[in-house]
């Protein structure tokens, strides 16, 4: 049988004796803003931690950043194809695995945390499970969903995944859910026991995350600008964006607006190609990733509008896209999707065309961009709930609250009787 409590006559473990390893896939920590905030949250808490992810070409395999030790491997290239799909995956496993082994041996570790993409890690966690660690499965994507949506189709890979997230969801000491629409697939789909979910939000920082003015240099002379935020993968609709530009400035002849698009991914070559043969070139910048936060905070809070072109889909309908929560904190009004969790986050602060054709966004955009005193509005409303209710201040609570639970022993949640 699998160890899932601690002995009645062993001592409760105190912070300092906890010992956590992180595992992300998808992107570096931390690069990762989510992963780096848990990695940060349980340091500043006492917890030890370690992680492993990805990392780029010019960082080390080892470091240690702000009391966090970092293991990571080389990034494969873009992924294309279903082959390379399969490829990164299981390089992936492999050095992770590699890596866990030597994360034991010169950190320890009593919990194995994974986070998704992809749902590859309940191998991971199954292994460690065997030998007395507890496991946690954090479910930050809609790994089946995502396949569909990059693909183009279901098959055998979509239904192994649906299997994969199971299996994690039936393994897992706690499952840590982005929203209730993930809670709700955990319980159905998955199978979860409900005690042991529990949902930490994505949120910046609001200590960090704090308005700047504006800064004429990024608008480049021009008296509006529009922000795209966030990964440039093919499931995220930058091609919307760069196209509703094109409309913006050719169709409907308004240029007195400069285009900046932060963020990088596997598309951010395929979207500058297209920037280029529709002649916009000039008119939008791609930052690629930002990892300063100052510079970051300058490109963001010269916005005037925050665009999430995130196509309606089986995959965005039910996901909380971190870009919208940064959006609100820092009072930039949105144009995007009118999904479940985008409704339930920016409420007010959402403007959604109406179908997710360029022209529509564009439209959109171009109107938000003509009422100055709608978006003061939006921007107020974005603002005063980010700090409310959805920073990553809220969150953090709820994690160490439920850390603490898994440490001693008990459901990461309580159920009511």
């Amino acid at each position: 049988m699998l160890k899932t409590t601690r002995s009645e006559s062993e001592p409760p473990m105190m912070p300092g004796d906890r010992k956590v390893l992180l595992v992300l896939e998808n992107l570096p920590v931390p690069h990762d803003r989510r992963m780096w905030q848990l990695a940060t949250s349980l340091q500043r808490a006492g917890y030890h931690v370690s992680v492993i992810s990805p990392r780029p070409p010019e960082d080390p395999e080892y470091c240690m950043l702000e009391g966090v030790h970092l293991y990571r491997y080389p990034m494969l290239p873009p992924t294309h194809s279903v082959g390379s799909f399969l490829k990164e995956a299981l390089y992936c496993l492999w050095h992770t695995f590699r890596l866990s082994k030597r994360v034991a041996k010169e950190q320890g570790f009593d919990v194995v945390h994974v986070g998704n993409p992809l749902d590859i890690f309940w191998s991971l966690g199954l292994y460690y499970k065997l030998r007395d660690k507890k496991f946690v499965y954090e479910h930050r994507d809609l790994c089946p969903e995502l396949y569909e949506v990059r693909f183009g189709k279901k098959g055998l890979f979509y239904h192994l995944q649906v299997l994969f997230e199971r299996w994690s969801y039936q393994i897992a000491d706690m499952i840590i859910e982005m929203n209730e629409s993930y809670r709700k697939n955990a319980l159905e789909r998955g199978r979860a026991p409900a005690e042991r979910i529990v949902i930490v939000r994505s949120g910046p920082r609001a200590s960090e995350f704090i308005p700047v003015e504006s800064d004429p240099a990024v608008k480049q002379g021009k008296k509006h600008m529009v922000c795209y935020l966030g990964v440039m993968g093919p499931q995220d609709g930058t091609d919307i964006f760069v196209k509703a530009a094109h409309h913006i400035l050719h169709n409907r002849g308004y240029t007195d607006v400069h285009f900046v698009a932060v963020g990088s991914g596997d598309c951010l070559e395929e979207v500058k190609q297209l920037a280029r043969t529709l002649g916009i070139e000039e008119h939008i910048t791609f930052t690629g990733f930002v990892r300063e936060r100052e510079l970051l905070l300058r490109y963001l809070c010269s916005a005037d509008v925050g665009v999430a072109s995130d196509p309606d889909n089986t995959y965005t309908a039910r996901s909380t896209m971190n870009k919208i929560i940064e959006f609100m904190a820092l009072g930039i009004p949105i144009v995007a999707t009118r999904s479940i969790e985008n409704k339930w986050s920016a409420q007010e602060t959402l403007v959604s065309p109406p179908s997710d054709t360029p022209e529509a966004f564009g439209d959109t955009i171009l109107e938000l961009l003509h009422d100055e005193e709608r978006r003061k509005r939006m921007s107020e409303f974005g603002r005063r709930r980010f700090l409310e209710c959805l920073s990553w201040e809220h969150s953090e609570v709820i994690l160490l609250s439920a850390y603490d639970r898994l440490f001693q022993g008990l459901p990461p949640t309580h159920q009511p009787k």
